[in-house]
């Protein structure tokens, strides 16, 4: 009798020591599959980078504005805000010929489509180029605002100053330097 109670002591010994063995392999296991989630839920709130970026927006007037650029990234703090890197834009007016902008870098907004052109900016309108490393532009306001270095030249004229605004509806340009005391540079190509 003694040696079937034996037995069924070490059974019973041995069935909580498998018992025990399973659940610690069991964990242990499961450890490192619950950190990868981690880690890749992690990665996926840090990652806001988006590749090959495009929007298309037309406004009530039936203007068309078009922004691409190689890579966005998303502002975490305002999600309606796109960061751009190599951006070109194209502004297709209904009552007007056709702007292109390039640059370096961009701020997108894509609620109001307004966007911050900087570093690099070049600026096209039939025959007229604007360069400068600053352009605000905002279909809202109606205006582009270029400044830092502006230089704008056409078949005629070359213009070097510190701020121009152009309406985009009515093309009326205003141009002005930050210091007062400061002139416009205009020179003739002919």
């Amino acid at each position: 009798m003694k040696n079937k109670n034996i037995k069924k002591v070490i059974l019973i010994f041995l069935f909580f020591i498998l018992l025990l063995l399973a659940y610690f392999i069991f964990n242990k296991e499961n450890k490192p599959i619950q950190s990868d989630v981690n880690s890749i839920e992690e990665n996926l709130y840090n990652s806001n980078i988006i590749k090959n970026v495009n929007y298309v927006s037309i406004d009530a007037k039936g203007n068309e504005y078009t922004i691409d650029a190689t890579e966005g990234e998303i502002d975490l703090k305002n999600t309606n805000v796109i960061y751009l890197t190599d951006v070109r834009a194209f502004i297709k007016l209904t009552n007007s010929n056709n702007i292109t902008i390039t640059s370096d870098f961009g701020k997108y907004n894509i609620i109001n489509y307004d966007t911050i052109f900087s570093k690099n900016v070049i600026i096209n309108y039939i025959d007229n180029k604007i360069i400068g490393e600053y352009l605000d532009f905002s279909i809202s306001r109606g205006s582009i605002i270029v400044s830092e270095n502006v230089i704008y030249t056409n078949s005629e004229n070359i213009l070097t100053t510190d701020l121009m605004e152009v309406d985009i509806n009515t093309k009326d340009t205003k141009i002005n330097m930050h210091n007062s005391n400061d002139k416009i540079n205009i020179k003739s190509r002919n």
